[in-house]
């Protein structure tokens, strides 16, 4: 019997794993397993103090969990996909993935600009009540109604957030890219044309010249949820790729 591709989904810093509900919705209504984690610090395991290494080490149990089932088609948004990366890219044996989505985040999260991301974050979290009006208006004018509340119904992981996005400097990114160019694995580079984190785009596709690059019009830094459809249909792609061995 052959083995059915799964699917793992890797979320972005401060929410959860219900920023995927959309797509895991999806796969399950085309018989697709999936499973959607959550970073430590963040939904259920809000408890937890951040670590990249749990962090990363999350992903690669899930993985390889996954592999024992069928081909595994990876997924991670932002901070996610940044991790994901850096996983992929691992130096050592490769992780067992036959397709890999890396969605909104083509930048090097290092020096002035990821100061100016932590001072942002910063900035809306000293606001009353967390900054939660500020938030919510910016889903508001971003998202569907069906895709809305996704973000935060896991909760907000408000505690975990800055000690998240600091120690991503320590991720060594562009020498993970040379290694993810030499893996078997499909590679697509998956943003919004409008999004903050397309800044090193060229050199992501540049270091992975083989990975497909897709840019969704008219969408932000929030593509999976402010273009569900067409995250799906990458999804769908991945998948199917898994599926052929492609």
């Amino acid at each position: 019997m052959a083995r059915e591709p799964q699917v793992v989904l890797v979320h972005g810093v401060r929410t959860s794993a219900t920023m995927w509900r959309t797509q895991v919705a999806h796969l399950q209504e085309r018989g697709v397993a999936v499973s959607a984690i959550d970073l430590p610090g963040h939904g259920s395991r809000m408890g937890e103090p951040w670590s990249l290494d749990e962090a990363l080490a999350s992903i690669e149990r899930a993985t390889v969990a996954a592999a024992a089932r069928g081909p595994v088609v990876l997924c991670g948004h932002s901070l996610g996909g940044l991790l994901s990366t850096a996983c992929m890219g691992r130096a050592g044996d490769p992780l067992p993935v036959a397709a890999f989505v890396a969605a909104s985040c083509t930048a090097f999260p290092r020096g002035a600009g990821l100061a100016a991301y932590r001072t942002i974050f910063r900035g809306v979290k000293a606001l009353p009540r967390n900054g939660r009006w500020v938030i919510d208006r910016a889903l508001a004018a971003q998202l569907p109604p069906e895709t809305r509340y996704d973000f935060g119904a896991g909760g907000y992981a408000l505690a975990a957030e800055d000690d998240a996005l600091a120690s991503l400097e320590e991720l060594d990114l562009p020498r993970a890219l040379v290694r993810l160019q030499r893996r078997h694995a499909a590679v697509w580079f998956f943003n919004g044309e409008w999004d903050q984190l397309r800044l090193n785009e060229r050199t992501f596709s540049r270091l992975v010249p083989r990975a497909e690059l897709v840019i969704v019009p008219r969408a932000t830094h929030l593509v999976t949820a402010m273009r569900p459809r067409v995250a799906n249909a990458m999804l769908d792609l991945a998948v199917e790729t898994a599926r052929r061995g492609i």
